[in-house]
């Protein structure tokens, strides 16, 4: 009898759990918790407000390059020497233009880049050697590279019409341009504005002319 009971009493001993052990956390690891957390914080709100000030970059860029100040990438030789294939530039959203100003224009759903030659209401002639007069005065091409009468089908002396401007490219052997009339004077209302400054190639930065 009593070793039965001595035996239940082992038994019941041994299948008591054993106390828990006590959780003891430092007062520098709950100080590195919360730097922790206050560093992830600072994180997502650094973040966010980059992303946000990258879009209104992105946006103002975007609304200044359409509304102000157009990028266009010269596409072919008519411009040549004063601009080459691959170059971009820069214009300005300006329709009052002057003789020797670099312009954009639209023309037949494409940007075209030509000079102006001649505006309203003045006369042009072309001799068969190329050189170019305005109301009689021989005018004076220093960014040409050599003069040519090119693709031409106007009759001389001719007169620019109101509202447009006669515009020519500095690569007068390939450009088509007024001296055309399938393309002819360019209208106000055709008319983008001014280059002002190259920016590509970087060597070659600066304002055009």
């Amino acid at each position: 009898m009593s070793d039965y009971c001595s035996e239940e009493k082992i038994n019941g001993t041994a299948g008591q759990d054993a106390p828990a052990e006590k959780l003891s956390v430092t007062t520098e690891e709950l100080q590195s918790e919360i730097d922790r957390v206050a560093y992830q914080r600072k994180f997502r709100d650094t973040l966010r407000s980059t992303i946000f000030i990258l879009i209104t970059v992105a946006a103002a860029a975007v609304l200044i390059a359409t509304l102000i100040l157009p990028i266009f990438r010269i596409v072919g030789t008519s411009m040549s020497p004063t601009l080459d294939e691959g170059n971009v530039v820069l214009a300005l959203k300006d329709k009052n233009v002057h003789q020797g100003d670099l312009v954009a224009f639209y023309y037949n759903n494409r940007v075209l880049v030509k000079r102006v030659i001649a505006t309203s209401g003045e006369w042009v002639s072309i001799d068969a050697n190329g050189n170019v007069y305005v109301n009689d005065q021989l005018l004076d091409e220093p960014y040409l590279k050599e003069k040519s009468l090119g693709s031409c089908d106007l009759d001389f002396p001719y007169q620019v019409p109101d509202g447009t401007v006669f515009v020519m490219g500095d690569h007068r052997d390939v450009s088509i341009d007024s001296r055309t009339k399938a393309m002819g004077c360019i209208s106000g209302d055709e008319m983008i504005g001014k280059l002002w400054i190259r920016i590509w190639p970087l060597k070659q930065f600066g304002a055009v002319r």
